[in-house]
């Protein structure tokens, strides 16, 4: 999938010449700095990974002739987000896509407090860093705009994946309660609730996902959603997984989620 002519025009006139990625040199992060490149967007990405990162701002600058500024920070340490605040350095960013992020799965009790403290970190505190930077900006310029990768996990509590749900459910909540908020001074605020993605979070998550979606189905209608919506519901599985649960009470869904996440895991249900 490939923004149209007509939707290029759109994002740069309304949030250009500079969008800062995170999480940029994978899944979702990777396909949306590819297609704001396409576009004509000047990025700054970040990523922990420095060698995939200079990689891609080699191929950005080649592919698309934009400038591209790599940053190679771990946003689960304040020096981290410090670093990538930096290198705005008075540059005109009317663009932030929060996408870095990562997942645990497992029964809670098993888990590394170390590993769920720091998904904790990168999932949230560094996002609400990034946004309250950035929105202040862009309040003041009167116009911008801000991707939160929130997912469908955001609805409702999860078993097996307790706690990378409920960071989630944080994305979810912020992004709507701000785009209520930041509408009124041109700002717009997207909340991205995409189902399973094949990438390298399923890897990380220790989780089977069998049926996914790919990053190229999950970026294009994020993009066009924003400055529409709100909410959007990228590809049709994610829709179908949402839909199919909307009447459900919620205790149901979480009994529901706990089947369907006991079998993407390793850990299957306990019994009693």
């Amino acid at each position: 999938m490939e923004l149209t002519v007509k939707e290029k025009h759109r994002l740069l006139e309304r949030y250009g010449a500079w969008a800062i990625v995170t999480g940029a040199t994978s899944g979702i992060g990777l396909e949306i700095a590819i297609q704001l490149a396409s576009a004509g967007f000047n990025l700054i990405i970040n990523a922990r990974g420095a060698e995939r990162l200079l990689a891609l701002e080699n191929s950005l600058r080649v592919q698309y002739g934009v400038d591209v500024i790599a940053v190679a920070a771990d946003l689960a340490t304040a020096a981290g987000v410090e670093q990538l605040v930096r290198a705005v350095n008075g540059k005109q960013i009317g663009l932030l896509v929060a996408s870095a992020g990562y997942g645990t799965s497992g029964l809670f009790t098993d888990s590394s407090l170390h590993a769920e403290v720091d998904m904790l970190r990168v999932n949230c505190e560094a996002v609400l860093s990034l946004v309250h930077y950035f929105s202040m900006r862009f309040c003041n310029a009167g116009r911008g705009g801000i991707v939160l990768l929130s997912s469908i996990v955001a609805f409702q509590g999860v078993p097996y994946a307790a706690h990378y749900a409920a960071t989630k459910a944080y994305i979810q909540s912020l992004a709507e309660g701000l785009n209520a908020e930041l509408k009124l001074r041109g700002v717009d605020v997207l909340a991205a609730c995409p189902g399973p993605v094949r990438s390298g979070f399923g890897r990380r998550a220790n989780m089977q996902m069998n049926m996914s979606l790919t990053p190229s189905q999950i970026g294009i209608p994020i993009l066009n959603a924003l400055g529409r919506r709100s909410i959007v519901l990228p590809g049709l599985l994610s829709k179908l997984l949402t839909y199919a649960l909307r009447t459900v009470p919620r205790s149901v869904k979480v009994k529901l989620m706990q089947g369907i996440m006991g079998g993407m895991t390793k850990h299957q249900r306990v019994k009693g």
